[in-house]
């Protein structure tokens, strides 16, 4: 039975900037590679990104599958499969002149004997034009704006396996340029650029990364191992080049599986070693400083073609990113979020630089009007590790592609994200820190409880075991801003061996907290009762009745009605009849715990499960949803029982069934995001009024997009 809310005030999607006036590109649509493919279950990938010149067709490499994806975007909110071009090896990159794809394609039987060809198709019939012999494994292209020649950097990788694993290995990369004659590459007409002697790193094994061209024909070269650029004449002849330089870092987190966001180490003469590369002007380029060798700063660097740099992101980046809840804790100890690829464009004449951020899964859109001094205009959340983009500023479009693929995990597959630059709201990021005092990192947002004048409190699961908090979340601005992130303590030091999935109030400015407990790690299934300055005065074990049927997935939420806390149990235990979870009672006076069953939707894979349990008024408000992701995904609802049914059993004996009646499906909302629909509903918060808050765990950015939605729907 379904029940309508009266939505008083839809807040949904609008969540970020709250100038009116001002252009955001905002997520239109989602594209999942396996959609072109003739097996659904292969893996794929979407990586390197191009679009047709008239921008009703994009282009993408999926290495896994050997091919190019296609993908018809004439009405770019609904894009439509095409199918793949078998490029007959591993496609590295992809760029398109008119209808042509040229797809550098990796032929190479081992490190030492690399080779690769440059490859040139028809993607309306999907016919192979040409195949230049490039002596070597490309790893980019780029072609020139007049479409008159195109670049390709043949990297010839390094071994990681082989002795130190460090660049030093011949053969030594180069750069192919490579005219274009009636829409195909004349393979007659190449001209190789040796790269020898010119690094201080490894000057006897460059490795070329990444390259672009300007308006003047000029390339730009990254050599990312090597830690060098250079750029190069139209005729092939070298122009400058110089190292990239190194970064002095603070307020980073560098202490990897420790489960806390500290920000409080630095980090002196970090390499930048880029990755992707773009000119902004005819003057000018920006780099990502990716890292991969020995370095890796985390940001991004603009540079003048004659070596003079120009601005530095620093710590900048990585901070806003930490700001969105982002931050990839299990990346402190290697390179943070580590900025990959990179897109530049003008868009209604404003300039803008979009750094991908590969572990982050996010892309930061900087206004660079001026070089010296950009402007970081928005974050746009993107698939899990966004690794091309594609700008198609003729249509107001931007592209990602977004390389991970975890079929075999059974998680989200591959894809690509469709965004549009509109005189609208950012959509996105919902919540923040960015408005706090200090910096606060945060992520795996679980239980969730209203306070008073627009305060929602929110905890943080396991993922952060040693930095258990609760967050304040203030509703009443746009985002929704964490102001404070109380950590949790136990005489005094961080507390550990929680799990805490559920939040309520205590009516005296402290919280009852909900721990899901794992006896196989020791963590216990607890209540525990918190001062309002974090600290756990009690904790209440769970009874041997319960614990005899005990399960992983224990409690998931908490509420407080009168002298009686409600727990839910998040999956059935060894006692529960299929179908059925408890619903657990605890009262405060008595110290009685008690029971009743709740009646489980009908999973058509993986498995059902509660999120979070809310009493409001005369009702009971209860997340309950399935455990799949993508269009996998069917049942993420917000479910009621009436009070009055609420009649706890003893344990260890039968227990009454409740009616539960729907309230909300909550997948539409989802859809409504433009991505995919995410597995983790997690946190349900009711405001006095009956304004209801939603939110979604995002694991911690680990083998997740790292998005967190968080908005309302209206009144109960």
């Amino acid at each position: 039975m379904s029940l309508k809310l009266a939505c008083m005030t839809s807040i949904l999607g609008l969540t970020a900037n709250a100038a009116m006036a001002e252009m955001n590109f905002n997520r239109i649509a989602s594209f999942a590679t396996y959609h072109n493919n003739a097996e659904a279950s292969a893996p794929s990938s979407s990586e390197i990104i191009a679009a047709s010149s008239d921008g009703m067709t994009l282009a993408y490499s999926d290495s896994p599958l050997g091919v190019v994806g296609l993908i018809d975007i004439t009405d770019p909110k609904a894009p439509q499969a095409l199918g793949n071009i078998d490029v007959g090896g591993e496609p590295t990159a992809v760029s398109i002149i008119g209808t042509t794809a040229f797809v550098g394609v990796n032929t190479s039987e081992s490190y030492t004997a690399p080779s690769g060809m440059l490859k040139a198709f028809d993607i309306a019939t999907k016919s192979e034009i040409a195949a230049c012999d490039l002596g070597g494994q490309p790893d980019s292209t780029a072609v020139a704006k007049d479409g008159s020649f195109l670049a390709v950097a043949i990297e010839n990788e390094r071994d990681e396996e082989a002795g130190d694993g460090r660049v030093g290995q011949a053969p030594a990369g180069y750069l192919m340029l490579i005219d274009v004659k009636d829409g195909a590459p004349d393979c007659t007409a190449m001209t190789k650029v040796e790269m020898l002697g010119l690094a201080e790193i490894s000057p006897e094994d460059p490795e070329p990364e990444f390259v672009d061209i300007n308006a003047l024909g000029e390339i730009v070269v990254t050599l990312q191992e090597n830690n060098h650029i250079v750029v190069v004449n139209r005729d092939g002849t070298i122009q400058s080049h110089f190292s990239a330089g190194q970064v002095d870092l603070t307020e980073i987190d560098m202490t990897d599986e420790r489960g806390a966001l500290t920000f409080t180490q630095s980090q002196t003469g970090v390499l930048r070693e880029p990755d992707g590369v773009q000119w902004l002007d005819e003057t000018h380029f920006a780099i990502a400083n990716e890292g991969d060798m020995d370095g890796g700063s985390r940001g991004w660097t603009i540079f003048d073609k004659s070596g003079q740099e120009v601005f530095e992101a620093g710590n900048s980046f990585e901070h806003a990113v930490i700001e969105t809840g982002h931050y990839p804790d299990k990346r402190s100890d290697a390179k943070g979020i580590e900025p990959e690829g990179m897109e530049f464009a003008s868009f209604n004449g404003t300039p803008f630089a979009f750094i991908l951020a590969e572990r982050a899964s996010v892309v930061g859109v900087y206004d660079v009007t001026d070089v010296a001094a950009p402007r970081l205009h928005q974050i746009l959340p993107s698939g899990i590790a966004p690794e091309g983009a594609i700008a198609i500023p003729e249509r107001n479009l931007f592209v990602t592609a977004n390389e991970a693929d975890l079929i075999e995990d059974g998680g989200v597959r591959s894809h690509v994200m469709i965004y549009e630059y509109q005189d609208a709201l950012a959509a996105y990021p919902q919540v923040t820190s960015k408005g706090a005092e200090t910096l606060i990192g945060w992520g795996a947002i679980s239980g969730m409880v209203a306070g008073e004048d627009g305060i929602v409190y929110a905890v943080n699961d396991s993922f952060y075991g040693y930095q258990p908090t609760i967050f304040t979340i203030d509703t009443n601005v746009s985002p929704a801003n964490i102001v404070n992130a109380l950590r949790i303590t136990r005489a005094g030091m961080p507390a550990q061996k929680l799990d805490l999935e559920g939040i309520t109030v205590d009516g005296e400015g402290g919280f009852w907290l909900a721990s899901e407990g794992n006896s196989a790690v020791l963590v216990p299934h607890a209540i525990y009762h918190v001062t309002a300055d974090g600290e756990i005065a009690e904790e209440i074990g769970l009874p041997a009745e319960l614990l005899a049927g005990e399960k992983r997935f224990g409690f998931e939420g908490v509420t407080k009605v009168g002298d009686t806390l409600w727990m839910a149990v998040q999956r059935e235990w060894g006692d529960d009849p299929a179908g059925m979870v408890k619903l657990v009672s605890y009262n405060l006076e008595t110290e009685e715990w008690g029971a009743v069953h709740y009646p489980l939707e009908t999973a058509d894979a993986g498995w059902m499960g509660l999120s979070d349990i809310v009493a409001h008024r005369e009702m009971m408000y209860i997340v309950e949803r399935d455990n799949q992701i993508g269009d996998a995904a069917k049942v993420k609802k917000i479910f009621r029982v009436a009070l009055s049914e609420l009649v706890p059993a003893a344990l260890g004996g039968d227990l009454p069934v409740v009616l539960k009646e729907e309230v909300r499906d909550l997948i539409p909302d989802l859809k409504a995001q433009n991505g995919y629909v995410v597995d983790k509903v997690e946190g349900l918060a009711i405001a006095a009024d009956g304004t209801a808050w939603v939110s979604t765990d995002n694991d911690g950015v680990d083998d997740s997009s790292g998005e967190t939605f968080f908005w309302s729907f209206g009144k109960l």
